[in-house]
């Protein structure tokens, strides 16, 4: 590839890394080192699938984007208003309970970093500000550049951190016993954990919209975008399995309950992989948890406010152009929102996430068939085909999860 074919394509990257960033959040840092932690290399192969099979149904977001130029989400309008809605309403719910998610594990985890002691409350007001200040002050433009540093940083110190856990060998004694994922105890955690891996789907919506932003920045070609998503899509994917190691090689077998909470496992897991490799360890470990859930949380906070701009525009039917003033009133409605959440509903949000990540995997489906559908005629023999087999899976084991629910 010439010199300035690269140039070009790192020039028009963005939304891609984005969505990574976005993706090594609660998925990656908790449900894939949750996964290593409590059953080894045993889900490693589950992991890997689910990413696969969910791969077309994100990538349809940036090439119908790209085709027709408009947002997936004005794709959902044209083929029914019903639709446009029930993504709508499953959008204000996910938006404003997964901002909460991220604030209170992000705000744990700069406790490590901080001299002093301050309530988690207080953390959340300080990187809401912080993030807030970010946003609206850059919005996309801003967004775009922080996504690469982090994503870099990020990448580098997490495959140090597995390069040293794998010198120092696995924690868990010879003759132990790993327990089985295939038990109907597991179940609730698998489903949380596929709904989530790598990002739930209705976020290629979020993709679409920031393929838009970027397109508004610099010229961008369906090769250009699909090569920044195909990087980005396999960034997050490589991370996936890289904290799934993390998981069996610091946590798994170690004569310590895991802790299922996310912001205490967050926490566990510096504290256990300070005391495997070394307590200067520590602030390596808290470093990228904090990577990932500080770019995580920029995502989340800008993602799912353009979706909600978006989304509300179109059924409003206005004709008006929207301006960047509705953005930035929608980010920090929905950053007000989720501090509400914090600040009366703490102690339920455990419940509030997994019941979140739950319907990620219910509806995954259904939002897999709607970006499918935009774009079935454009697809070669082979694309259609690896869709209709993540289709086929996807729906068999939201169904086979949907009767085992009603039953038990």
């Amino acid at each position: 590839m010439e010199k300035t074919q690269i140039q070009s394509r790192l020039r028009t990257m963005g939304p891609g890394l984005i969505m990574s960033s976005a993706a090594v959040g609660g998925s990656h840092l908790v449900a894939s080192t949750q996964a290593g932690a409590l059953f080894g290399w045993q889900l490693l192969w589950v992991i890997l699938l689910v990413n696969l099979l969910k791969y077309p149904f994100f990538r349809f977001g940036v090439q119908y984007t790209l085709d027709n130029n408009e947002s997936l989400i004005r794709g959902y309008q044209r083929k029914s208003r019903n639709y446009l809605i029930g993504f709508t309403a499953l959008n204000v719910v996910a938006a404003v309970v997964n901002t909460a998610g991220v604030l209170i594990l992000t705000a744990s985890l700069l406790q490590y970093f901080i001299p002093w002691s301050l309530s988690l409350t207080t953390l959340c007001w300080l990187l809401l500000a912080i993030c807030l200040t970010i946003l609206l002050a850059g919005h996309y433009k801003l967004l775009d550049r922080l996504s690469k540093v982090i994503m870099l940083v990020l990448t580098l110190t997490t495959i140090i951190a597995v390069v040293i856990a794998w010198q120092n060998g696995p924690t868990a004694p010879a003759d132990f016993v790993s327990p089985s994922p295939w038990q109907l105890s597991a179940i609730a955690f698998l489903v949380a954990m596929i709904g989530w891996m790598p990002v739930p789907i209705e976020l290629s919506a979020i993709s679409s919209l920031w393929t838009r932003s970027k397109l508004k920045l610099t010229k961008v070609t369906l090769s250009q975008a699909l090569f920044d998503f195909n990087v980005g899509y396999g960034v997050a994917v490589g991370l996936a399995l890289v904290f799934v190691a993390l998981g069996a090689l610091v946590q798994h077998g170690a004569n310590q309950e895991i802790a299922l909470a996310s912001a205490a496992f967050a926490q566990q897991l510096v504290s256990m992989y300070a005391a495997t490799i070394g307590e200067w360890s520590r602030l390596l470990v808290a470093g990228i948890a904090f990577l990932c859930m500080f770019g995580t949380t920029l995502a989340v906070m800008d993602g799912y406010a353009r979706t909600l701009d978006e989304s509300f525009y179109l059924l409003k039917e206005n004709e008006q152009p929207r301006t960047e003033k509705s953005l930035s009133i929608w980010i920090v409605l929905q950053a007000l929102a989720g501090m509400a959440i914090i600040l009366f509903f703490q102690s339920s949000l455990a419940p509030m996430l997994g019941f979140a990540m739950t319907m990620a995997f219910v509806t995954t489906p259904f939002f897999a068939w709607l970006n499918f559908d935009l774009v079935r005629g454009r697809l070669s023999g082979l694309m259609n085909a690896y869709a209709w087999i993540g289709m086929i899976y996807l729906s068999a084991f939201s169904i086979a999860y949907i009767v085992w629910w009603s039953l038990f």
